[in-house]
């Protein structure tokens, strides 16, 4: 009787272990909207390109250096907490890269749902101002897969 309330147990902490570990590795799908400024489909940001926008990769420089859309600027969200909503006060985007002025159009994407970054940084230049915010939600796999130019 002793091994099986033993056993027992041990399988009980396994399994919260197991559960534990299974929530700190949750990732959130983006959303279909931002506060502020505009989600855009593949379309979208292909009609936003051929007039001119600027496009913003929020990713990383090695990603940025590897494959971006064609003439996007690197201005990564550094995050403390990826592949989740939450956006830490420790959260950092060198602002200067963007343009001087806020009324010009900006599309911010990143690698598709579920990376936050290019939301999070689309958020955080809509919180200083900017009013032509669009977010690119698929971001490059769907932009590629469009055959629309990369380099």
């Amino acid at each position: 009787m002793k091994l099986i309330q033993r056993t027992s147990s041990i399988l009980g902490a396994a399994f919260l272990l197991s559960m534990a570990s299974t929530a700190a590795c949750a990732v959130e799908e983006t959303p279909m909207s931002i506060p502020g400024g505009s989600y855009v489909t593949t379309a979208q940001a292909k009609a936003l390109f051929d007039s001119g926008a600027l496009f913003i990769d929020s990713r990383v420089p090695a990603e940025h250096a590897e494959e971006h859309i064609k003439g996007a600027v690197s201005v990564v969200y550094r995050e403390k907490h990826s592949r989740v909503s939450t956006i830490d006060p420790e959260d950092r985007m060198d602002m200067s890269k963007l343009p001087a002025d806020k009324a010009a159009p900006l599309v911010f994407y990143c690698n598709g749902s579920p990376c936050w970054r290019g939301y999070k940084g689309a958020a955080m230049a809509i919180k200083e101002g900017y009013s032509a915010v669009h977010w690119y939600r698929d971001g490059i796999p769907a932009w590629k897969a469009a055959g629309h130019p990369v380099e």
